[in-house]
Order: structure tokens, then sequence, then C-alpha cells
């Protein structure tokens, strides 16, 4: 029996961003109806705006009211902004700021309902989508705060499709915050959810993970700083201690530099710079934003709203269908990691030969 297709919800992010024409170019191909049922919280007005403005083709639509009805073989719309609201390419606006916020309340409603499978969200302008309702520094916080996470537990992953997957400590923190944010059992946690990760969302056995230092030189002996012999080798050990293959702390420069990524299935950085700046550099278009730790699936781009060329038609839509095919997959691999470790001692006496 065919299994039942993925319905993916993907939220429209900034409307003034890049958010619809990767959605639209993504979605050109109609292979990709053959992957998953894909439901856009947004605007059919403004996707019809961008459709006609980049000169892209008509790609077969409804409007919805619930993610229930979605059809499969076309891109279904749940409209969120009134009629009034209308797009201005390359701009900040407060009404730009409320309609990502509206797509991505009533998509986290609906994984939360169960009424669709996993999420995909397109990049969001951090300063315009504040307000009473969203004081968080990202969809990360975001979504760790809405969805259920244990505090702290949801970890930034990028990810892309040549084996690259990189680990955030901490995610948006001005620098001058990150050392005293930095501690043994924070390290040693998040060593332990990216290994949980890889495993589960990924489908690595037995995954190797590097940690970085901190500081430049590993601290040369505690001359530049005290975090690695303090804080970083200690939480490794501690990962250790509960069978985790993790390695390090090794210098971030001459890490990646001298190629040692290809070694390990996950890199664990610091901070943010530290892991995105490589990761961008070497995974070109293809790059993910992957959120573990959540009971969800949520991927999304790893660019922002790219203001700059909005409207232009010179978007790349390659990392929005990366991360569309990520959350399809990671879904599909975390369904197969809970049905083998769940109950393993019933099927495997009822599996066994010879037993009647």
């Amino acid at each position: 029996m065919e299994d039942k297709k993925i319905i993916v919800g993907i939220t429209h992010g900034d409307i003034n961003g890049v958010g619809y024409e990767v959605i639209l170019k993504s979605f050109e191909d109609p292979q990709m109806f053959d992957l998953c049922v894909p439901v856009v919280y947004g605007s059919l007005k403004i996707a019809s705006a961008y459709r006609k403005q980049l000169g892209l083709p008509q790609i077969p639509y409804q409007i919805i009211d619930s993610a229930a009805n979605a059809k499969p073989g076309v891109l279904n719309f749940i409209n969120v902004v009134g009629e009034d609201v209308v797009a201005e390419p390359g701009k900040s606006t407060e009404a730009a700021g409320a309609a990502a916020l509206a797509a991505l309340e009533r998509a986290t409603a609906d994984l939360l309902g169960s009424e669709i499978d996993c999420l995909v969200t397109a990049p969001i302008n951090k300063a315009n989508i504040q307000g009473d309702n969203f004081h968080f520094a990202g969809h990360t916080e975001y979504l760790q705060a809405r969805l259920g996470a244990d505090d702290d537990r949801a970890l930034m992953i990028m990810a892309s499709d040549r084996g690259l997957r990189v680990a955030l400590v901490t995610t948006h923190l001005p620098l001058k915050d990150i050392s005293p944010a930095l501690t043994k059992e924070l390290i040693t946690q998040k060593i332990k959810d990216f290994n949980s990760a890889l495993v589960s969302d990924f489908a690595v056995h037995a995954p190797r993970i590097a940690v970085l230092a901190l500081n430049p030189h590993n601290g040369d002996g505690g001359l530049l700083g005290k975090e690695e012999e303090e804080i970083i080798i200690p939480a490794i050990e501690a990962a250790r201690d509960e069978k985790i293959l993790v390695y390090g702390p090794y210098p971030a420069d001459g890490f990646f530099g001298a190629g040692h990524q290809s070694k390990f299935d996950g890199v664990l950085a610091m901070y943010h710079d530290q892991g995105l700046t490589p990761f961008k550099a070497l995974s070109g278009t293809d790059g993910v934003n992957f959120t573990a730790g959540l009971p969800y699936v949520r991927t999304s781009p790893d660019h922002g709203t790219a203001y700059d060329i909005a409207g232009r038609g010179e978007a790349d839509p390659q990392s929005m269908r990366s991360a569309i095919y990520m959350a399809i997959d990671a879904l599909r691999a975390r369904r197969n990691h809970h049905s083998s470790v769940s109950n393993p001692l019933p099927k495997l006496y009822q599996e066994r030969p010879g037993r009647d």
C-alpha cells in the first residue's frame, strides 16, 4: 500500500522579502507534488502578484479554510492576512511583520493540532515581527516556547546535502554574552541533544561529533582564555561517560581550513557566526536550518529575507527546496526510529524464526 503523502506546512515569512519567490519557484517542478501535499500559510493575492511580477509560470492551487482539506497535486493556500495587505518588495514594514506572525501562529496551531505533519518556514525579519505576541530572537526560540519543548532544548542545526551538519550551543546572542552563557551542563546537554538528533532525524548510527573551542588556539593553555580547560573539556568528558563519540575541542580556524569536518557526522560550535560562517561558505546554495529538540520537525532555508533582491526574480530556490526535502526525510527518519525503539523486546520475540 502506498504511504499517505506528508502534509508540509509552509509559512510565507516576510512578504517583502524573497519568501514567495522561492516558494513558487520550488513548486514549478511538478515532481515536488509527488513528494508531499504543500499547505502555504499566507496570501494567495500576494503570491499571485509576485508570480505575475516575476513572470513565473502558473502553478495549480486551491484556497482552503483548513489543512484537513488540503488536496494533493496543488499548492493549498490558507489565507491569514487581509485583502488590504500588499507587498512592498525590499522594505521592512510593520504590516510585513504582522503578516509573518499571522502565518507562523496559524501554522504552529495546525502543527500542534496534527493537521500538518511538519513545518517549513520562509525567512522573517527579526525586527519588524517583534510585538506583544512575539518577543523572541528568532524562529527557534519562538517554536521552542510554542511547541512545548523543554527550556533551552531546541537545537539549531545547519545541514546540507553534502553531509555537513553544524549545531550551535548558543544561537542569537551578542558576542559579549557568549562566554558567560557557556556552562559545562549546557554544552553537555547540547552534545547529547545533537547526538540524539543525528540518530533519530538524520538516521546516523553511532555518530561522531566534533566540538569547537571558544578561544583562538584552544585558549593556548589558558593564556587566551580558560573556557576550554574549565568548561568545554569537562563537558566533552561528561558526554563520553554516556558513551557518545565526541572529540575536541578543536580550534575553529584550523578545523575547517584543514577539512576536518569531513571526518565527522556533526560539528558543535559555541556561537552563531563561528558555526554559520564556514557552513555557508562550504554548503553553497543547499544549506538548511533544522531545529532539533522539538516534538515536531521544522526546517527553513539558511538565508534571510534578501531585501536587496526581493521582487527582481534573482532569488535561488535551492535552499527552500532542500528545506522541504529535509523536512520530509527527517520526519520519515524520526518515524522509523520511533518504530524501531518502541517495545523492541516483544518485536524481537515475535520475529525470531522458529517460534510458535
